[in-house]
């Protein structure tokens, strides 16, 4: 038995059946040896798969390989025809082997196209390989389409067909947009196995013009795309929410067939709003566990490794809150054929009979058909010893020269298998395969396995022998198995011994010897026992072991089944375990393991942790210092310091520190040598030469180190040669021609001897020169000259003194210094992405050229101007890419389009930069054009407004016009129907009339190229109020106030002036009045006021096209001092629940009016741009030709629906679209010249400190203008 082999039990049963199984076929063995001069047909050994696609830019190879006895032949039909490979010479044959590869470069591949079949043909049979069909990889283009724009109302369902076209192998499908960015699949939107995008419903963020199929096929690595699908999803007449109903499959039932083994896949996609979730569950059963996955958010059911027991109705359930809805799938389970028992190769003497059994399963049955030598056994040669039942061949009383393959073929509608098997006649005399004198050793009292691998043909008969002389019957206590093993069932030491098998057949014998050791077995002596200790102590556990002196043992030590802790407390010795100073932590059991090669055996004891007996209290100190230093058995090399110990204090001595000073090089510098335990005291000390060394010792105990002892004498170790060599040895060049040596010197203590020198020695690398040396004193660095330019030299420094060198040292290698490159990149070539984006491409410098260590390639490029400009502007700024590394591309990102750059390319070294390359000048495409300088209202007019702006800052291209875009905004804040008007070029003043009076416009303006249009820049202005100045006073009744925010001020105004102010001072004061402009308001509160003064305060009036300035007579406002001390009315219970009331009133009414409001048709100019579909809303992005999104949170802030403070001004949000932006104004009014900064600019900055809160119509004229 082998050595390392245990017996368990019940392995003799098993083994019986095993061998028994074994002896209904004799294989041919797998020993090298036993092959050698074997006659043995053809096997195949490896072949391509049944259906292989090829890559047409590759060469086709299809693998035949096949073993036999003389080495087979190889022939190959193709498409069932004899394939003649050396008329085509694009086909080469492997030499030995039937592999085909054949050269389709330059070839229509298709011509290659076929099935192919190899046959492998020696002097004792034929085999033939499985039919491989070559079919050559296609990724065919998508098919010429137009995908017709798709509108559809929020809520529905909608399917987007993806139909790739059918490549080979079929193509993985994915959807992305114009950025190459996957789209986002949940459960609302999902892919269908078939490539199809389902919306379960749709909603406006559904609403994209890039919803892009694409195919990727694996073979060629090419990716196809399908034409944009534009989805437009509609909300003014939304679906309702509806109960789910199935997309995909349709109808009630429908039917699936899978092959066994293969994956199952169920999909069931349905419609439904709210969206469905899908449930899953098999009529009659369960789903099988452990091979069923669910993908694509419960919508795909996946079961691998299909079997039989898998057919039947599986239920998939669709279901929302409004209901629910089935299908059901029934799934049949076909199975292409597959091996019950393949044949098996068969050996047979003369005159034996045997068999060749061939068991295929499949749905439907597998039709068997046999062949012999690649020939329909109905077509063979005659053979009255072969008789062919189904699905086995029966051979009786084979002959020599006989031998033959046979292939069986079982085939179904799903496919086939083809297996070979060879009955071989042989007649061989007996071979024993065990390896001869081989020893097995068991433990007695175990079963013993001693083996006698043969073969022969016939099959040899085993006979056994002990000690050469007893023949061995099967019977207790022997076993003869039949594939001649020998079992002892229980083996003692009196079967120790030689025993000898023989192997006889009719044409001869063999003999083999083995030999078997009964060990004795390993038992535990004195088992460890129960112990109960105290806190603190310390407890120990035996273990005495008695073991067979053949084997080595190994001693292990277990708490609670598990390892040691890992504690010095913890003391193992060679069969005892000692544990100080127990603590609560170590109570357990404690097991003593012994193993050997063979066996094992354990016991196991508990220990008990209880509280100490109170004792005196102990004072603990640090011990003294030890003693009597004293050196002895003095060496070149060593001395032993010997030492008595110091008083402990009641705490025991853990190990002793020995320190040395070394006189002579570091006087004054103690250095710890080592340290040795608490009860030793004395050392062996390993000592240096050249050091004057003194000692002395330091004990340790758990309170902590004691003073250092007296020093010892002095003890002077002879000098010597240098035992270390210097380290961190580099060699780099700093100069061209130069190599600096560098490294780090030994100290003294290491110098080892006087004298200390280094020996420096450098030879270049890969080149037959002897060693280059210089000895240099005092130095860290060495620098040879005259070196070649970056060449790679070895370099050695070795130590040496008066007494010797240093040990060999050891090489290291470093380069020499580098220059400047000496040629430039070649052939640079310029390939434009688009308008902001080109790549550089380049032919890499020699390396020789490089001159030092390549870091990488530096790209200058420079804008010399646009293509609209003349050249011989101001300098352009130049830019500098560096790619690392032995680069030939890069990409030069950030580029200004419509522009001619200029490019020259670098190679770069650790030295600097080399020539650069011949300039390339390429240009940049035209992109879309930047905003407009500026944009201004020039001439407000009753019904009209003049605008007025500047070209863009950058064209970016051939400016073709502008874009201008205006709507009206009445004094609710809601937005009128948006005008478009296309401008030329060469304007950049424009004047719209037919307006409407003292109605606030919003105006977008963009300028665009052939590109598209660019950014938008925008603004507001007011057009003039329709009234003539009042005949009376502009004025009427000025009322005030005074709350604890301030001074509230209110009138009537009944003029037409465009700025109204608040002006007020202090009453008294010799101050000037301040002013606060409050345009479009009636009333204003001023802030800040002093308490306890009292102020001046009028309105004021005044217009620049008008000198006449009208004024309210002044009033008084007082500002009280201290607030009145009235009860708080704000805190009362009764108040508060008014107030609640009043505000739920109002929310009920506010929910009312909102309701009506989207009932009569207003809704923000966002959705009606939505719905019109107007692509000139949406500007073109350079980079990737799509549109982007439009943002309501900037250029829309009047939405309908906003809320009024309860003071009656409309507060505006923070916005981005106001002139202010474009630094058109400062004060977010009208200038005195006439231009508009903004009523909507939005800076909360100065609606705080300016007061201008109010966005109130100017007059009441405007409600008769506005619009709803």
């Amino acid at each position: 038995m082998d050595r390392n082999r245990k017996w368990v039990p019940g392995f003799g049963p098993a083994l019986l059946i095993l061998l028994s199984h074994m002896t209904s076929a004799l294989e041919v063995p797998l020993d090298p040896k036993v092959l050698e001069g074997l006659p043995q047909p053809p096997t195949i050994t490896q072949q391509s798969p049944k259906d292989y696609i090829f890559d047409p830019r590759e060469n086709i190879v299809i693998h035949c390989e096949a073993k036999g006895k003389p080495h087979p032949s190889f022939s190959w039909t193709r498409n069932g025809t004899h394939f003649d490979v050396e008329k085509d010479s694009k086909v080469l044959m492997k030499p030995g082997s039937g592999t085909l590869v054949i050269d389709i470069s330059g070839e229509k591949a298709e011509a290659y196209e076929g099935t192919y079949q190899c046959t492998a043909h020696n002097e004792h049979g034929t085999a033939v390989s499985n039919r491989i069909v070559i079919r050559q990889s296609r990724s065919p283009l998508w098919s010429k389409e137009r995908n017709e724009a798709i509108v559809v109302q929020m809520g529905v369902s909608l399917v987007l067909q993806c139909r790739p076209p059918a490549g080979l192998p079929p193509p993985v499908i994915f959807w992305m947009d114009n950025n190459f960015q996957k789209l986002p699949l949940d459960q609302r939107v999902s892919q269908a196995l078939n490539g199809d995008l389902y919306f379960s419903n749709v909603l406006p963020e559904d609403s994209r013009q890039d919803y892009i199929c694409y195919a990727r096929f694996p073979h060629t690595q090419t990716i196809q795309q399908k034409q944009p699908i534009s989805v437009t999803v509609l909300d003014n007449s939304p679906e309702g929410e509806h109960r789910p109903r199935f997309m995909m499959p349709l109808g009630a039932s429908s039917t699936k067939m899978v092959l066994r083994g293969e994956t199952l896949e169920l999909e069931c996609i349905a419609a439904g709003l709210p969206t469905p979730d899908i449930s899953w569950q098999k009529d009659g059963g369960e789903l099988p566990s452990g091979r069923t996955t669910f993908q694509h958010f419960q919508k795909t059911l996946k079961i691998s490794d299909v079997n039989e027991d898998d057919a039947g109705n599986y239920r998939c359930t669709a279901t929302n809150k409004l209901g629910t809805a089935e299908h059901i799938i029934k799934v049949n389970v076909k199975a292409a054929p597959f091996w019950v028992s393949a044949p098996r190769n068969l050996i047979l003497a003369p005159n034996e009979t045997g068999s060749l059994t061939c068991r295929v399963s499949g749905e439907p049955k597998p039709k068997i058909t046999w062949f012999v030598n690649g020939v329909l056994i109905e077509n063979a040669p005659e053979d009255r010893a072969r008789k062919v039942d189904d699905d086995t061949v029966i051979l009786s009383n084979v002959q020599s020269g006989s031998s033959a393959v046979y292939q069986c073929n079982a085939s179904n509608e799903f496919g086939y298998l083809m297996a070979n098997a060879f009955v071989n006649v042989l007649a061989e005399a007996p071979r024993v395969l065990t390896p001869p004198n081989r020893v097995y050793q068991v433990i007695a009292n175990n079963p013993a396995l001693l083996h006698c691998a043969s073969f022969g043909s016939p099959i040899p008969t085993i006979t056994w022998f002990k000690d050469s002389q007893t023949s061995i019957k099967d019977g207790d206590p022997y076993v003869i198995h039949v594939n001649g093993t020998l079992e002892i069932h229980v083996a003692q030491p009196l079967n120790s011994g030689k025993y000898t098998c023989i192997a006889t057949n009719n044409l001869g014998i063999k003999e083999n010897h083995v030999f078997l050791e009964v060990k004795e077995p390993t038992r535990i002596l004195k088992q460890p026992e129960y112990r109960v200790v105290q806190r603190g102590m310390s407890a120990a556990f035996e273990c005495k072991v008695k073991h067979d002196p053949s084997l080595i043992p190994t001693m292990t030590w277990l708490k609670d089944n598990g390892e040691l802790p890992d504690d010095e407390r913890f003391l193992v010795d060679t069969d005892s375990l000692t544990i100080k100073d127990v603590t609560d932590r170590d109570e357990g059991t404690y097991t003593c393991v012994m193993n050997t090669t063979l066996d094992q055996d354990s016991a196991s004891a508990m220990l008990t942790v209880v509280e100490a007996t109170p004792t005196p209290a102990i004072v603990y100190e640090k011990p003294d210092p030890p003693t009597d230093l004293e050196l002895t058995d003095q060496t070149e090399r060593s001395v032993r310091l010997t030492w008595i110990p110091g008083d402990e204090h009641n705490s025991p001595t853990q190990q002793f520190l020995i320190q040395y000073e070394d006189l002579l090089h570091e006087p004054g510098v103690w250095i710890n040598l080592t340290e040795v335990a608490g009860t030793s005291t004395t050392a062996q000390l390993n000592l240096s030469p050249y050091v004057y060394y003194s000692f002395r010792v330091m004990a340790l105990n758990s309170v902590g180190l004691s003073e250092p002892s007296q020093s010892s004498s002095q003890y002077r170790t002879n000098p010597a040669a240098p035992d270390d060599n210097p380290t961190d040895v580099r060699g780099e060049g700093t100069e061209p021609g130069n190599l600096v040596i560098s490294w780090t010197p030994l100290t003294g203590f290491q110098s080892n001897g006087p004298g200390l020198e280094y020996k420096v020695q450098w030879r270049q690398k890969d080149v037959d020169e002897d060693w280059s040396s210089k000895t240099v004193a005092n130095a860290s660095r060495f620098v040879v000259s005259g070196t070649p330019t970056y060449v790679l030299y070895e370099i050695k420094v070795q130590a040496l003194n008066d007494y010797g060198n240093g040990p060999d040292a050891e090489v290291v290698t470093g380069y020499s210094g580098e220059d400047l490159p000496l040629s430039a990149p070649d052939s640079v070539q310029i390939m434009v992405h688009n308008s902001t984006l080109a790549e550089v491409h380049w032919e890499p410098v020699s390396l020789p050229s490089v001159r030092g260590k390549l870091q990488g390639y530096k790209v200058y490029y420079r804008r010399e101007h646009g293509l609209h400009e003349t050249a011989g502007g101001a300098e352009q700024q130049e830019h500098v890419l560096t790619f690392s590394g032995n680069r030939s591309e890069g990409r030069l990102p950030g580029l200004e389009p419509y522009s001619i750059y200029n490019v020259s390319i670098r190679v770069l070294n650790n030295k600097g930069e080399g020539p650069p390359s011949p300039s390339k000048r390429f240009d940049t495409p035209e992109g879309v054009p930047g905003p407009p300088s500026f944009l201004k209202v020039v001439k407000p007019g009753l019904d009209s407004l003049t605008l007025e702006w500047g070209p863009p800052m950058k064209n970016n291209g051939r400016l073709a016009g502008y874009i201008l875009k205006y709507q009206p905004v009445n004094k609710t804040n809601e937005l009128g129907p948006v005008k478009v008007m296309t401008l030329p070029a060469n304007e950049t003043t424009f004047t719209l009339d037919s307006l409407n009076s003292s109605m606030l416009y919003k105006f977008y303006l963009s300028a665009k190229t052939i590109k598209g249009p660019g950014p938008t820049i925008t603004g507001e202005a007011f057009t003039v109020m329709d009234t003539m100045p009042p005949v009376g006073p502009a004025f009427g009744t000025v009322n005030t106030s005074v709350s604890e925010e301030g001074a509230v001020i209110s009138w009537d105004y009944f003029g037409h002036h465009k700025n109204v102010y608040v002006e007020y001072m202090v009453e008294n004061s010799k101050d000037d009045w301040k002013k606060e402009l409050v345009n479009g308001s009636h009333w204003h509160m001023i802030k800040g006021l002093k308490p306890g003064s009292s102020y001046r305060v009028r309105v004021v009036a005044r217009d620049p096209a008008d000198p006449t300035v009208h004024s309210t007579d002044e009033v008084l406002v007082a500002v009280p001092a201290v607030p009145s001390r009235q009860v708080d009315i704000a805190t009362q219970g009764w108040f508060i629940g008014l107030m609640c009331a009043i505000a739920l009133l109002i929310l009920v009414l506010l929910i009312v009016c909102f309701i009506k409001r989207n009932k009569g048709g207003k809704y923000p100019v966002k959705e009606k741009e939505d719905a019109h579909q107007d692509p000139e809303i949406q500007p073109m992005k350079e980079d990737d030709g799509t549109f982007g999104e439009y943002s309501d949170t900037e250029d829309h802030k009047p939405l309908k629906g906003s809320r009024t403070p309860s003071n009656g001004t409309v507060r505006r949000d923070e916005s981005d679209d106001s002139l202010v932006d474009y630094g058109e104004g400062g004060d977010g009014q009208f200038n005195e010249d006439g231009s508009f900064i903004g009523q909507y600019s939005g800076k909360k900055e100065k609606d705080t400190h300016e007061g201008n809160e109010s966005s109130e119509a100017p007059s009441p004229v405007n409600a008769m203008n506005s619009f709803v």
